[in-house]
């Protein structure tokens, strides 16, 4: 068997096998890239740095640490304090990793020598961090090219690679960064299959939740058992973000679980449960929400926002495929959820006149969905010339670009009633005019409903990647079974 085909990464049992082949099929995608960029002379080197080993505050513990993520989709290290390489001409690949003290040995573990990671990363070359600089100048390279550009989601600069006699070079960080986030935002064919297991485990995690949950249980123990599913069915040491257990009013508090609001209600008999989770797996993400009564039976307002909600992630479902606008998919979700509010009493009016008023962002205020990858909110969603709309609810859109074939996506449309936007509609004349407050003030304390389900975009349309109950009557009679297929919990 070819190094390359060897499994780089499997923590046994029924995990998934990742093979050095796809980090090194995604440096080959970078090359050939970096090739037809303006300024990239011929003896170039890529310079890419991971992420390092931090410790808690001033102490010596150290959380479990996970590779940064530019640096694994090149190299798929896991390990910190690395460096690697990439020759622009030949595509030779150079590793450079620490030299530990004798004393690791004791604390840690066997310190493996270079050939070890040669062969476990199927590169080229592995030398120690200490001799970066030496074996770079060896190359005799025209200039270095690192990594330096704005996530345009998080809004932050990713870290440039920087090591001890960096200044005899020549750098270069603006080539890099906008080509390596052009090839991160398609996915490979073994990409989509580790993104396919991430969602395979976290759907299966979802719904051994709604298997458990009862009233009278706290948030945080449906967020402790999908967790455990993750990782002692899927070895997903890691969440791909702070989990959302919302119940009753909680479930519209959007990014609810963090450590002022920490999934720490009791789960009433009648709330609705709003549980946005998702594993990770060697660094690749899921993001999956699903919204269900908890005592498993909807009432007929559960029911009717749910259906709206889930009526408008069909007709996006229905609509996507490569050249469409992502800004049309919003705006189409906002509109079926507009329509289906004055069916249900909420509303009156011309749809087309709340559109203009942007009133579906009183009920929706943040975007459709985002892209998906190594990072849950994965890079490229607004490339230079792409300017974000500063319209309510649009402005909140993490991507402004055609859809393609290849993006992962969520679809993650939701209805919510939030105090505050409902306050603010309704003492806004252009909006306050469309609402019926007797009817709305049923709502009050509802929270909300989020359908959100990950897909990767094909030549036609998209295929679905999650695998969970969603429409009403699937929903019950899932959760009508629970009894008889509950584990112990």
């Amino acid at each position: 068997m070819a190094a390359s085909q060897r499994a780089v990464y499997w923590l046994g049992k029924d995990t998934l096998r990742v093979s050095a082949a796809l980090f090194a099929e995604n440096r080959r995608r970078l090359l050939a890239a970096l090739k037809n960029a303006d300024g990239v002379q011929a003896k170039a080197v890529v310079v890419l740095q991971g992420g390092e080993q931090k410790q808690r505050y001033c102490t010596d513990t150290e959380p479990v640490f996970r590779q940064e993520s530019f640096f694994h989709w090149a190299f798929g290290v896991t390990e910190s304090d690395c460096y690697g390489a990439v020759m622009v001409p030949s595509g030779r690949s150079l590793l450079f990793v620490p030299k530990l003290p004798d004393s690791y040995a004791t604390w840690m573990g066997e310190i493996h020598p270079r050939e070890h990671f040669k062969d476990k990363y199927d590169v080229d070359e592995v030398h120690y961090t200490c001799d970066i600089a030496e074996v770079l100048a060896k190359l005799n390279p025209s200039h270095l090219l690192t990594l330096r550009g704005v996530n345009t989601d998080s809004g932050s600069t990713c870290r440039e690679a920087s090591f001890e006699g960096i200044s005899q070079f020549t750098v270069n960080n603006t080539i890099l960064h906008p080509v390596i986030v052009e090839c991160r935002l398609l996915k490979t064919d073994m990409e989509l299959e580790v993104l396919r297991y991430t969602n395979r485990i976290s759907s299966e995690a979802h719904k051994e939740v709604m298997r458990a949950v009862r009233p009278g249980h706290k948030e945080y123990e449906m967020e402790s058992l999908f967790q455990h599913y993750c990782y002692s069915r899927g070895g997903m040491r890691n969440v791909s973000y702070t989990c959302i257990c919302g119940s009753g009013h909680n479930a519209s508090v959007l990014h609810y679980g963090h450590t002022g609001a920490p999934n720490d209600k009791t789960i009433n008999d009648g709330d609705m449960c709003l549980f946005d989770m998702g594993g990770e797996y060697y660094c690749y993400s899921s993001d999956i929400t699903c919204s269900f009564p908890a005592n498993g039976k909807f009432t007929a307002d559960q029911k009717a926002i749910y259906e709206a909600v889930l009526k408008s992630s069909r007709a996006v479902f229905n609509a996507i495929k490569p050249g469409v606008k992502w800004t049309d998919m919003h705006r189409l979700a906002d509109r079926v959820h507009l329509e289906e509010l004055v069916k249900v009493g909420l509303l009156k009016g011309d749809v087309d006149e709340m559109m203009k008023v942007h009133l579906g962002s009183v009920f929706m205020p943040h975007g459709l969905g985002h892209l998906l990858g190594i990072d849950v909110h994965d890079v490229g969603g607004y490339p230079e010339g792409i300017e974000r709309i500063q319209e309510s609810g649009l402005r909140s859109l993490r991507m402004g670009r055609l859809v393609q074939e290849r993006m992962v996506l969520t679809v993650e449309p939701g209805i919510y009633f939030i105090n505050h936007l409902l306050d603010q509609a309704l003492a806004n004349p252009a909006q306050s005019c469309f609402l019926v407050n007797d009817v709305l003030a049923r709502f009050r304390g509802f929270g909300g409903v989020r359908i959100e389900d990950d897909i990767a975009v094909t030549s036609t349309g998209m295929e679905l990647l999650t695998c969970v109950p969603r429409t009403v009557q699937e929903i019950e009679d899932f959760m009508a079974n629970r009894d008889a297929n509950a584990k112990a919990f």
